[in-house]
């Protein structure tokens, strides 16, 4: 039975006995060995493998992502996320040995210790890759956790209950299908942790119910991620990662290229390289959009606030450089780049979620800095330059939850680096061993001898 066929008291009832249980089993998940844990993910590892065209084809319902894209951000990262887990594990959990200050001859270390029962609640645009691979680190870390899945995504929510079914009881892992109420109801009650990745407006509400009960958070949000295009760069090259970054997901990614600045004797050059890279990628011949390799938007609420920015650049006077269709019958926003575009136009005041790409210009790297930094920290910074001088400087002035530079993507993708947000793009970080030390108390102890 899901919570979605009980009524409101039941279902809330049967969240409030799995916590208990949880409550009650957390401190044998806590006293278990790196052994035991290893075992526990390979089995989530193996079900999620022998599932993998079962997940393939409820994020088909849910959403109308391209296939490959499917398997590589919700089976194979998720998968090579957990054997990164199982590998690393007996180094994670080794206590780091400190030598007293005081009495040398005394000893000293911080063990790692499973933070208890923990909470994860995910998003719609990746809704199990952003769900399992959290639940990899805290299993990891010894972690009893319920798992929300977003009510967006139905069919995602069921084949993750089949999986976590298979492989865990529920005083140990659990996950609840329904709509909000399910996740206030959860809300409701005094995790140890909660992991939430979404938008900056819940990630508040999310941090908010931590409060009532001082439970820590890691909130992985968004924002608007800049891109600077420095002179020198390879503007080809750039115009082509920028295309295939908006196009990845239909770009409703939180480390998506959200707007770009470029000199204005780079910009013809920048649109004319990402316009070459869409309609090779995408359309056929007599231009007609292959709609099986981009994502359609969400739903249509989402569509229709895209639109909605869109129209308000164009009345304020930006262009459509490249694209600029959205065919509302199916949601789907074809990858398009707007130029003469201010501040005041929405698409640069609200994260955009779409394959939409703003360009303003600029004439030297301090307007940059000083607009970047005056504005809420982004989750991503994109750098695109030969000027090792001009990189420092743009590193030291600005502030984001990671950068790559000459590239996109790159630091979410290398799982030895923390992933994480700053202020309003998110709290805490994780991906690896900062995945493991995210669920993970550090605990001091002190031995007299």
């Amino acid at each position: 039975m899901t919570t979605e066929t009980l009524t409101a008291a039941d279902q809330s009832a049967d969240i409030k006995r799995v916590f208990e249980l949880q409550q009650a089993h957390q401190w044998d998940v806590k006293a278990s060995s790196a052994e035991v844990r290893k075992e526990k993910l390979s089995r989530l590892k193996a079900a999620i493998e022998a599932h993998a065209d079962d997940i393939v084809a409820a994020v088909l319902k849910d959403t109308r992502k391209p296939e490959g894209e499917i398997r590589v951000t919700e089976v194979m990262n998720i998968t090579n996320n957990i054997q990164l887990n199982i590998d690393s594990l007996d180094e994670w959990m080794a206590p780091t040995l400190v030598t007293p200050t005081n009495n040398p001859n005394d000893k000293a270390q911080i063990n790692y210790e499973a933070r208890g029962v923990c909470l994860i609640l995910g998003p719609w645009n990746f809704p199990l890759g952003l769900v399992f691979g959290p639940l990899a680190a805290a299993v990891a870390a010894g972690n009893c956790c319920i798992l929300k899945l977003t009510d967006l995504c139905p069919n995602v929510a069921r084949i993750a209950k089949v999986i976590v079914e298979e492989v865990f009881e529920e005083n140990e892992v659990a996950v609840f299908e329904g709509d909000v109420s399910v996740a206030q109801a959860l809300l409701e009650l005094p995790f140890n942790h909660i992991f939430f990745t979404g938008s900056t407006r819940v990630g508040k509400l999310v941090m908010e119910a931590a409060a009532k009960h001082l439970a820590s958070v890691t909130l992985e949000l968004g924002g608007k991620s800049p891109v600077i295009i420095d002179d020198g760069a390879n503007i080809p090259a750039i115009g082509a990662a920028l295309a295939g970054a908006k196009q990845f997901n239909g770009g409703q990614a939180c480390i998506c290229p959200d707007y770009v600045f470029v000199k204005e004797d780079q910009k013809d050059a920048l649109v004319d390289a990402f316009r070459t890279n869409v309609e090779n990628n995408l359309y056929d011949e007599d231009g007609n959009i292959n709609k099986a390799a981009i994502a359609q938007i969400v739903n249509k609420g989402n569509f229709d606030r895209v639109k909605g920015m869109v129209d308000d650049a164009i009345e304020k006077g930006a262009t459509v450089a490249v694209g600029g269709k959205m065919d509302e019958e199916d949601l789907t926003i074809h990858p398009t780049m707007l130029t003469d575009v201010t501040p005041q136009m929405k698409i640069l005041q609200e994260e955009i979620f779409a394959p939409v790409l703003p360009v303003m210009t600029y004439d030297n790297l301090d307007q940059v800095i000083d607009y970047i930094s005056a504005r809420d920290k982004p989750l991503a910074l994109y750098m695109f330059s030969p000027d090792e001088e001009n990189v420092d400087k743009v590193l030291k002035r600005t502030s984001s939850g990671g950068t790559t530079i000459n590239g996109v993507f790159s630091h979410y993708l290398e799982n030895r680096l923390p992933f994480g947000g700053v202020n309003g793009s998110g709290v805490g970080s994780y991906h690896g061993y900062f995945g493991f030390k995210a669920f993970s108390h550090e605990r001091a102890v002190y031995l007299h001898q």
